[in-house]
């Protein structure tokens, strides 16, 4: 009998019982997200057959909880529908056609046991344990000793006419194991071409990874899958990240939990905006970054979750390989500022990046950077923190790093209202072996503050083009401290430091930091209106400052 017939044979591998569990896990979490209609996408692609996809996202962006999903849904190992019936996809069709109706093979390839010293040893095991799976599960299918896997998958469909969906979870890891050779990366491609390309037992291959497959298969090996990542491809955007909505009800659950518990909620919605909104879908709808929002309203605190979860150095890792060519756009990346790039995904098969457009694709792909309408941007305080601290830390980003050495000096210069040593500062940006900014316009004047007050993060959050007034400042310091020094900060190019002042001033963008009529203000310390005004003939910075009445 196969499995069909009486009921599933669980494995490691095949119809396990472990997807259930953690999605399980998942379901029953304070801020779980409902995105079942994902398998809504898979009813049409199952009923044809044969069909293979791959989901391209960075780390942490939830495609191993979409993978448990798909797994516990589908997979004959254990009766799902105490999660489901209460998800979206139990009103949709299909879903009893299809809940816990086929044979999942699920295997994830970031997977390695810690005394694994080979590429050998790793898919020997996998091979291996897959084979023990199926043996069990069809004991009256006689296998031939020492048969490939693809062989006892085609026998078993031969014989009992069965299918199989396969769950491949992080399937380029195996790339980055520190014992896989060129060779090995080769056979690991071949053998998932012999695997699932034209293969009549594959009813669906769900694939998932960072990188797009172009970045390891330059030939056929993997040709039969449609490749869906975030920047280039909009169907499946929705379930990867969290939407502005999604973020909302979070929020909202957050509050009450909090009310409930009868604990001080720490954490604000604008802050959670902040520091991980700023990822976009293709159609430009704006993208949450999935754990650090959970994250921060689990722990009731704002902080660096995701990046925390790999080394500091991998942004620079990419940065360095064309420190030259990328040097301005860190710069103007830093202010606020998109700049224009071709998004490659990826496309080129080179292993060494080399060129601008290469670092910056890499960057998009492993979501250090985001990408819309041809630009690329930090997408949040929580990667702009990040930036920040490469700035300050790497003396090969030369001009740019020694300009944000100088931050310290310059916010506590400003706070003291010393413009002459405000003025030395900015001179810095003339007296260097080659400008990366031409001051062609204000926004290169405005990198270049961004950089010489780039520690003030520290203690301000840094708004540019606020609203403020009549109008929209420059730049505004809102003190993390309520009772600290608040900044109001303007650029005029071939005009005086005195207008810009007066632009303050008549303009009104004082009121930022005041509350509404009747309020007590949010802000009580001091407020300076500070006014910069750079010469393009003379190439002379002046600064002035004036206290401004609260």
């Amino acid at each position: 009998m196969g499995i069909s017939e009486r009921g599933a044979e669980m494995g490691i591998y095949l119809n396990s019982n472990a997807s259930y569990f953690l999605y399980k896990s998942e379901s029953d979490s304070a801020y779980f997200v409902d995105k079942s209609l994902l398998l809504t996408e898979l009813f049409p692609l199952l009923e044809v057959g044969n069909r293979h996809i791959c989901i391209t996202r960075p780390r942490r962006f939830g495609k191993t909880v979409m993978a448990n999903m798909i797994g516990a849904f589908f997979g004959k190992g254990t009766d799902s529908g105490g999660i489901f019936d209460r998800l979206l996809i139990s009103g949709k069709t299909g879903y009893r056609k299809h809940l816990n109706q086929h044979n999942v093979i699920y295997i994830d390839f970031s997977v390695m046991d810690d005394e694994c010293a080979s590429y050998k040893e790793y898919m020997d095991a996998i091979k291996e344990t897959l084979k023990s799976d199926l043996s069990h599960a069809y004991p009256d299918i006689s296998f031939r000793e020492n048969g490939s896997v693809r062989e006892y998958l085609m026998r078993i469909f031969s014989e009992k006419n069965e299918k199989f969906l396969f769950v491949f979870d992080e399937w380029d890891a195996v790339f980055n194991m520190p014992f896989v050779t060129e060779n090995d990366k080769r056979s690991y491609l071949l053998f998932l071409k012999g695997l699932l390309k034209d293969k009549p037992y594959v009813s669906l291959a769900y694939m998932t990874g960072i990188l797009p497959i172009a970045k390891y298969s330059s030939g056929s090996e993997l040709n039969m899958f449609i490749e869906y990542s975030m920047a280039a491809e909009s169907k499946f955007a929705g379930y990867f990240g969290f939407s502005e909505s999604e973020t909302d009800m979070l929020y909202q659950r957050y509050c009450k939990n909090c009310e409930r518990q009868e604990k001080e909620a720490a954490v604000t919605r604008e802050g959670l905006r902040i520091w991980y909104d700023g990822y976009y879908t293709k159609t430009g709808e704006r993208i949450y970054n999935p754990r650090s929002v959970v994250a921060a309203l689990t722990n009731n605190n704002l902080g660096s979750y995701w990046t925390s979860s790999g080394p500091y150095d991998e942004i620079f890792y990419y940065i360095r390989h064309n420190v030259d060519g990328v040097r301005k756009d860190l710069a103007l990346m830093v202010s606020g500022e998109g700049v224009q790039a071709k998004i490659q995904e990826y496309a080129a098969t080179s292993m060494n990046l080399t060129t601008r457009e290469e670092v910056l694709s890499a960057m998009v792909v492993y979501g250090f950077l985001s990408f819309y309408k041809g630009k690329v941007y930090i997408p949040n305080k929580e990667l702009m923190d990040k930036f920040d601290e490469i700035l300050q830390k790497e003396p090969s980003l030369g001009y740019v790093y020694n300009l944000a050495k100088e931050s310290e000096r310059m916010l506590q210069a400003t706070l003291l209202g010393d413009t002459d040593v405000m003025e030395e500062i900015l001179s810095y940006v003339h007296n260097t072996e080659t400008s990366i900014l031409s001051y062609n316009n204000e926004v290169e004047l405005s990198a270049v503050v961004n950089l010489v007050y780039l520690s003030a993060r520290d203690r301000y959050r840094i708004e540019r083009e606020d609203k403020a007034g009549e109008g929209f400042a420059d730049f505004i310091f809102y003190p993390e401290d309520k009772g600290d020094t608040c900044i109001i900060l303007e650029l005029k190019i071939d005009h005086t430091p005195e207008e810009a002042i007066r632009q303050i001033k008549e303009k009104q963008y004082i009121l930022r930091f005041k509350g509404k009529l009747g309020e007590k203000p949010k802000y009580t310390g001091k407020i300076l209106a500070v006014g910069i005004g750079y010469d393009k003939t003379t190439k002379v910075h002046r600064c002035r400052i004036e206290e401004m009445e609260s």
